[in-house]
């Protein structure tokens, strides 16, 4: 004979799992690595900056 199976686990470990794999898809369709994130982040101080550094004092 079986084990009897809690299927509230079961039910909550399924859409755990279907959770997970929606944002996984999201993951690669949205998201950008770590690095690409810098990258950007880098980029715009540096225009800031430049635009900073090339004001007129009144």
């Amino acid at each position: 004979m079986a084990d009897p199976v809690n299927l509230n686990r079961f039910r909550k470990a399924r859409a755990r799992a279907d959770r997970q794999a929606r944002a996984d898809q999201n993951a690669v369709k949205f998201g950008r690595t770590k690095a690409e994130k810098d990258i950007a982040k880098a980029r715009a101080d540096k225009a800031i900056s430049r635009l900073d550094q090339h004001k007129r004092d009144k």
